[in-house]
């Protein structure tokens, strides 16, 4: 099976039934971690050091309110150590117990979450499901476990060298909303991977460091090279392992990116989250599946124009081929004072093929347009090299 088989109604039909059939309260963790408003942030960071967690539950009394986690420390970056959780905490996305696994993977693309709160009625929480859990549904479904790495990674990735500094890997990862990125040598060869665990552990040592910018940010971190603090010998897939294959690794390890090789050398990365979209490509709609996330409150204004944009130029594309869905990650973040630059990620699927494309501006709309654009051209060139190479068999 491949990813084009995702788009059969009636192969689509019996992978749903098969993802949702567990249910959630088969999957959720009842053992986990919370803290409370105005606990302070280094509290959090401890139990993140402590239980691995990437996000923690925050909860005032017996309800749950919203989440602290690596991502909000990436943005941040004034916020003293000893501040309340309160004044980094982000919106409180959650399932009930009568939700099912696809809706808890569409959530997890749209808010990009490393965990989803499962809750009552008064809002308490009764457990929560991580990523690693819907790994596990998907390792254990035979049509996910065929389909090959190369069809689902991304090929386009960012890496750092081991002689680049600490802040090289942190704008990376501040600019593509990532917790990891992979270490290259001079022959494209990965030889470890740095992400946020690492540079935690780090600066948990450092004594002087008094805010949440200290810890991640670029106060004396200068002089820092990626080689001091870089795993090294990460777990690396071939681009034509399988999926399962995969899986397996990041349950093991505990880990949730893979750089993917050949020959040795990278050509792609593969990540929980590329799982978990084909999780969520199963949920059942009428429509192109459209997935816009990362928009901050400040610009989801524009969602509206967003949309139009999406359906004229999917509407270009649709001409030569059938769009399925498009997933777009947004990441906003402030590059020069209080100006701010968007760094998106657009992930297209069509007729069975996978498209993936990246853009950098200042201006939200123009760059969005750019994307698609850059989207669409990619489309056509496809389908003009498909007939080529039929002219080619004739």
């Amino acid at each position: 099976m491949g990813v084009k088989d995702l788009h059969d109604l009636k192969k689509l039909s019996m992978l749903r039934s098969q993802i949702n059939g567990k249910g959630i309260a088969a999957i959720m963790n009842k053992e986990f971690k919370t803290v409370g408003p105005e606990d302070r942030i280094v509290d959090a960071l401890h139990i993140m050091k402590e239980t691995g967690a990437q996000d923690i539950p925050v909860v005032d009394g017996n309800e749950y309110i919203g989440s602290v986690g690596y991502g909000t420390l990436l943005r941040k970056k004034g916020v003293l150590l000893d501040s309340k959780v309160r004044t980094i905490m982000t919106g409180a996305p959650s399932v009930t117990g009568t939700s099912e696994i696809t809706d808890v993977a569409e959530l997890m693309i749209k808010t990009n979450a490393r965990q989803i709160p499962v809750v009552d009625r008064n809002k308490r929480i009764k457990g929560v499901v991580s990523r690693s859990a819907l790994i596990e549904v998907a390792a254990g479904i035979k049509a996910f476990r065929e389909i090959r790495v190369w069809e689902i990674m991304s090929a386009s990735v960012e890496t750092v060298k081991e002689n680049d500094t600490l802040d090289t890997a942190l704008d990376i990862m501040r600019g593509l909303d990532i917790r990891t990125v992979p270490v290259i040598d001079d022959r494209g060869y990965v030889i470890g991977i740095v992400g946020m665990k690492e540079i935690i552990d780090h600066n948990w040592r450092r004594k002087d460091r008094r805010t949440v910018g200290d810890l991640p940010g670029k106060s004396g971190q200068s002089s820092v090279l990626v080689e001091t603090l870089c795993a090294t010998a990460p777990k690396t897939v071939s681009w034509d392992d399988t999926v399962g294959k995969a899986a397996e690794i990041m349950l093991e390890s505990c880990i949730s990116t893979l750089p993917v090789v050949e020959d040795k050398k990278l050509v792609g990365i593969m990540t929980q989250y590329d799982i978990i979209e084909m999780i969520a490509a199963c949920k059942e709609r009428e429509m192109m599946f459209v997935q816009i996330s990362g928009l901050d409150d400040d610009d989801k204004y524009y969602s509206d124009a967003i949309d139009e944009m999406i359906q004229y130029e999917m509407g270009k594309a649709a001409k030569v081929s059938r769009p399925q869905s498009l997933t777009l990650h947004i990441v906003k973040y402030s590059a020069q004072g209080e100006k701010h630059k968007y760094s998106m990620n657009a992930r297209l699927i069509l007729d069975g093929d996978m498209l993936a494309a990246k853009e950098i501006g200042w201006d939200l709309l123009k760059t969005v347009e750019d994307l698609l654009k850059k989207l669409v051209t990619m489309v056509m060139d496809m389908k003009k090299s498909k007939l080529d190479q039929k002219k080619k068999i004739r």
